[in-house]
């Protein structure tokens, strides 16, 4: 057991250590402790082979390949087996655990499992799953030969991944809970183990030992412990056993997503503002099935104008192993691939006769839509249904319409990629887009952000001396370097930019919706830094591979794409003359300052002709995830040029002192609006407006917010003003005395863009700030940078002593949610939940919001 070495990978040091520790007490020396694959390749240099691998996962599945698949590149890793260790707010699920990966076990579970599962690991063949009591394990979870067997209950987590707890009936507590219950009740692994099982769980309408002693699977009137209080719904009990202990398998079903409509908000939220990644159909499906509360969900895929047999692309199924009717034999299936909608929300008993697969599961409530893309042609079928009628149809069935449209998206670009490989549009090495892609897709995205206003930026990446690599080590060994090159460019930038190769050893980023210049420049630098740590080539030597990058941005360096890569390849160039191994951004040209003189003068006429607009983005509350404040976003739709982003004109209108009338005129505009909204919807929602430094130091800027509340009527307790941190207090004489009045007139007064000012605590201590707002650079980095992780619980918690609220930016993926919500982060911002809107369409949300929620309230008992 002790022949070799252990090498340790988390970015969390607490995790780090108790990993230590526990091998450590083990005898076992050595025991490399990693950050990350580079700080490992450090640790391991000219190391023998490895005995086991440790390796922490805190994000989704295609995050945890990419690290094994790094990992593996390690000569002393090669042939090591590998334990995943999954943090309580970990995105992946143990069922996406890459096919490398040989056990798993919660960080909560570290100093109790860590030694068994390694020591089953060293075992071999291990001794089948014991039986449950009158249900063999499936197949599918059995035979897998990357999950350990021996004595192990966790196949119920991957059964249908619904919300499973493991019960100790004689110490009466929770051993474990599955990744799904933790998500939903809100509470982690540590927290409900911790807890006497009568504070997790109760049974309305029998004892809990009563239902332990049946554990019959029959579905039970149950309450849980979660987040919001408690969880209404029922249980199912079922008996296991792990190395000879008897334990109940406890399966919760919640009936909150039926009657909740913010759940059904959220979950479209959640739909839209995900990646459309075909590669996440399956998750996409576990989400509907589980926050909706339904049985039974199929998606399948069929090309009729081919008159192929339709292909199940997934199912979800809460119930025994069924022997599945084939296609040809669900005439529901055959009708909504023929463009029919099925809708019977609680007689679908009535198609027993005419659909086995109905009549088989028990389905009352059923629905099945056909997914359609742009043309209205049929690419498949959305089938769902319930044992039970469907509670609150009104509400499932347009979530269900929605989701519908986003299935047909997913396959929709499962067929463009297959067809994409078909027609020579990616490239064969690596996988990523080649150069016509590209410049398909920044075409495209050149057209979106013309459109929204959005700011992104290009990034040209350059190999050094990469001819050198293929003439004396040979193109075998530089296909190689280019894969791992690949690796390293696609674990350095979100789910939502673009990585493609262009040519050669040249590479091309789209980094998408930027804010500020400073999260380009902390991305270059991660890539730089990156590709600047020793490659480690399987049968191969040790390779130094360097990169140059040169740095574009729109709109602001070419509205078009050509001249964007044309800038982009200059700046490249520049940094390779500056000694490679860097990166610059591209000098705005005399032509560009000709523009930007031309923009200026139009900018003192935009407000006047009606080219300016405010927009509003939600600020959701982490805990409810309701609707609680607004921020109110400028705009600029010019005439010839269209949607200009707000950090390319900002700055104009600052050089020029336009931004104290246009700053007046937002402040004017969103206060009016917010009156009027708070008038129909009487929702008290928090209105935030930016303040710039040249309206900071207007010594009448009180006076001139006085005036604007009293004409506008609205309260000044629902206006915040926002003062980003990069202004100084001592460069704005008139800042302090400001703020003050302000807040002394009953304003709300917000940090923006915590923590990449140079003052932070100074601000916090002088500023009569009520909330902070950490910045998106930070929140875009959750799961990727551990530095930047520990900013944003330091500056939660500090801001939490100093009673201050915390407002989280740049909330993008639910794996920030996640995050932000374990830190008791108290409110949330980004696409996750919302774009910014435009004043119609965010009244649109509103109504809906009310729309949704009166019409449950009508129906509650009085």
């Amino acid at each position: 057991m002790f022949k070799g070495g252990i090498l340790l990978v988390a970015s969390q040091r607490e995790l780090r250590r108790e990993l230590f520790d526990v091998l450590d007490g083990q005898g076992h020396p050595p025991i490399h402790s990693a950050r990350d694959t580079t700080h490992a390749a450090i640790l391991l240099e000219g190391r023998e082979p490895l005995a086991l691998i440790v390796v922490a996962f805190d994000g989704d599945g295609r995050s945890s390949l990419t690290l094994c698949e790094q990992l593996r590149l390690l000569p002393p890793c090669t042939d090591a087996p590998i334990l995943a260790v999954l943090i309580d707010d970990a995105t992946i699920k143990p069922t996406q655990l890459p096919a490398v990966v040989g056990g798993w076990l919660y960080a909560s579970q570290v100093g109790t499992e860590l030694i068994p599962r390694w020591q089953q690991l060293q075992g071999g063949t291990v001794e089948a799953v014991a039986a449950v009591e009158e249900k063999p394990v499936s197949k599918a979870v059995s035979a897998s030969p990357a999950r350990p067997s021996g004595g192990d209950y966790r196949f119920v987590f991957e059964d249908g991944d619904g919300d499973w707890l493991i019960i100790d009936p004689l110490a009466q507590r929770v051993v474990e809970a599955s990744p799904a219950y933790m998500r939903h009740s809100g509470l982690a692994n540590s927290v409900l183990t911790s807890l006497s099982l009568s504070e997790v769980l109760s049974f309305e309408s029998v004892s809990m030992d009563k239902a332990f002693a049946d554990a019959d699977r029959r579905w039970l009137a149950a309450q849980r412990k979660s987040i919001r209080g408690h969880d209404t719904g029922e249980a199912s009990a079922r008996r296991v056993q792990q190395n000879g202990r008897d334990l109940i398998a406890l399966q919760f079903r919640s009936d909150l997503a039926g009657v909740r409509p913010a759940v059904a908000l959220t979950l479209l939220a959640r739909l839209f503002s995900g990646s459309h990644d075909d590669a996440g159909i399956k998750d996409t499906a576990q989400l509907l099935l589980d926050e909706m509360g339904m049985d039974y969900l199929a998606v399948w895929s069929a090309r009729p104008e081919e008159s192929s047999v339709p292909v199940q692309v997934v199912q979800r199924w809460r119930g025994d192993e069924q022997v599945w009717p084939g296609p040809q034999l669900q005439s529901s299936l055959r009708l909504v691939l023929g463009g029919r909608t099925l809708m019977h929300p609680n007689d679908a008993r009535r198609l027993a006769d005419v659909d086995p697969l109905i009549g088989q599961l028990g389905l009352r409530g059923f629905v099945g839509l056909p997914l359609l893309d742009e043309r209205r042609n049929v690419l498949g079928a959305l089938l769902a249904g319930s044992r039970n009628p469907f509670a609150e149809p009104e509400i499932l069935e347009p979530v269900l319409h929605c989701s519908a449209a986003h299935f047909a998206h997913m396959l929709e670009l499962r067929r463009t990629r297959e067809q994409g490989r078909a027609e020579g549009l990616l490239d064969a090495l690596t996988g990523l887009p080649n150069r016509l892609l590209f410049n398909d897709r920044l075409d495209t995205i050149i057209r979106e952000a013309n459109r929204t206003g959005e700011t992104f930026a290009v990034l040209f990446v350059d190999l050094d001396r990469f001819k050198f690599i293929n003439d004396t080590l040979g193109h075998a060994v530089g296909d190689q370097v280019l894969v791992a090159v690949t690796q390293r460019l696609r674990s350095s930038v979100r789910a939502s930019d673009t990585v493609a190769r262009y040519a050669g050893d040249e590479f091309t980023i789209v980094l998408r919706h930027i804010v500020k210049t400073d999260d380009v420049m902390r991305v270059a630098d991660k890539i730089v830094q990156l590709m600047d740590a020793p490659l480690h080539l399987e049968d191969g030597p040790e390779i130094q591979v360097t990169a140059s990058i040169g740095i574009s941005f729109f709109p602001e360096d070419a509205p078009d794409a050509e001249t964007l890569l044309k800038h982009a390849d200059e700046a490249m160039y520049a940094a390779k003359s500056m000694g490679r191994n860097n990166y610059r951004v591209y000098d705005v040209s005399p032509a560009q300052e000709q523009q930007n003189a031309a923009l200026k003068a139009r900018l003192r006429h935009a407000e006047g002709n009606g080219e300016l607009r405010v927009f509003y983005q939600p600020q959701i509350n982490a805990t409810s995830e309701d609707i609680v404040g607004m921020e109110a976003l400028l705009r600029w739709e010019h005439p010839e040029l269209g949607n200009i982003g707000p950090g390319f004109f900002i700055p104009l209108a600052e050089e020029t002192g336009l931004i104290v009338s246009i700053g007046e005129w937002v402040l004017r505009t969103a206060c009016k609006q917010a009156k009027i909204w708070e008038d129909r919807f009487g929702l008290r929602l928090r209105l935030g407006v930016n303040l710039s430094a040249v309206q900071l130091m207007q010594p009448d800027l009180s006076e001139l917010v006085a005036e604007v509340l009293q004409e506008t009527g609205l309260e000044p307790g629902l206006l915040e003003l926002e003062v980003t941190e990069s202004i100084s207090i001592k460069a704005a004489p008139n800042l302090m005395e400001n703020m003050q009045k302000l807040h002394r007139q009953g304003c709300h007064i917000a940090i923006d863009d915590f923590g990449t000012g140079a003052a932070s605590l100074d601000y916090l201590r002088k500023l009569p700030a009520d909330r902070i707002k950490i910045d998106q650079s930070f929140v875009r980095n959750i799961g990727v940078d551990p530095d930047d992780e520990a900013i944003v619980r330091a500056t939660i918690e500090m801001a939490h002593r100093l009673k201050r609220g915390v407002v989280a930016e740049g909330v993008e993926i639910e794996q920030h949610l996640q995050f932000l919500r374990t830190n008791n982060c108290d409110e949330l911002q980004g696409y996750l939940f919302c774009r910014p809107l435009p004043q119609s369409s965010f009244e649109r949300l509103l109504s809906e919001r009310e729309r949704l929620l009166s019409g449950i309230e009508d129906r509650l008992p009085a």
